[in-house]
């Protein structure tokens, strides 16, 4: 009878590897899981907003040291988010949020965005990374494409919402990220960002879908004319996201 790699007449050394690997497995997973619930924990029941869902494990606090010398500690149980502008169409939870007020800023569905830090993006020199061309004078439009600069925004309503004062670059990753308008506002005139993505530059004209030319006067405003914070990056964005299906209330409705 062979007795190499038993310990016992019950137990054998790939038996008591096989427990070990199953204990260690579990052990992965319980920390594979707690530090997951390190950000976004706790949670609120999208179907009332009061809930608070802590979610289990919590691991304990840790404190991160950024490059700035600031410091980010989660999870943070103690932090407050902007209350949402809209309700629950239902009961369950998961059912979907209806604005309320101005649906455009609401930050709701399409218009949604996350709270990133109000500070502008850096470059390892300490410069911010999107800049309009005229402090980033080593860059320029090519040639061979059409300069915007001076061109008619128009927008989804066939209705002038202002001019291509500027183009915005990310030398990050090298590529054109706004254009600066000039608009009119009841106001004055000031200026805003429009995202490239949401734009179609042709030779005569910049034409946009999202929004209509009456909604380049409310287009979140920059703290600072010539930088643009992570924060402020999220919330122009999310502006023209929910004008896709908030600028004119068709939108929103089915297509049958």
């Amino acid at each position: 009878m062979q007795t190499v790699g038993y310990i016992t007449s019950h137990l054998d050394l790939a038996q008591l590897l096989l427990y070990v690997f199953w204990v260690f497995f579990a052990g992965l997973i319980y920390y594979l899981v707690l530090e997951n619930h390190r950000e976004g924990y706790p949670m609120e029941s999208s179907s009332t907003g009061r809930v608070v869902v802590k979610g289990w494990p919590i691991p304990e606090p840790k404190t991160f040291k950024l490059e700035n010398g600031q410091s980010v500690t989660v999870p943070d149980l103690a932090r407050k988010e902007p209350p949402l502008h809209g309700r629950s169409t239902g009961y369950g939870s998961g059912a979907p949020m209806e604005p309320q007020g101005d649906p455009m800023k609401a930050a709701i569905g399409a218009g949604a965005y996350s709270m990133r830090q109000d500070v502008p993006e850096m470059t390892s020199h300490g410069t911010p990374v999107i800049q309009p061309l005229r402090l980033a004078s080593d860059y320029s439009v090519a040639p061979q494409d059409v300069d915007p600069r001076g061109l008619p925004v128009m927008g989804g309503d066939g209705k002038q919402g202002g001019t291509v004062k500027d183009i915005w670059i990310d030398s990050a990753e090298m590529m054109f990220r706004y254009l600066e308008v000039e608009t009119q506002t009841s106001a004055g005139l000031r200026h805003v960002l429009l995202p490239i993505p949401f734009a179609q530059i042709r030779r005569n004209q910049v034409e946009v879908h999202a929004i209509y030319g009456r909604h380049f006067a409310d287009v979140p405003q920059l703290r600072n004319a010539d930088q643009v914070t992570k924060l402020e990056e999220e919330m122009i964005t999310a502006y023209f996201g929910g004008g896709t299906l908030y600028a004119d209330s068709h939108r929103s409705q089915p297509l049958i």
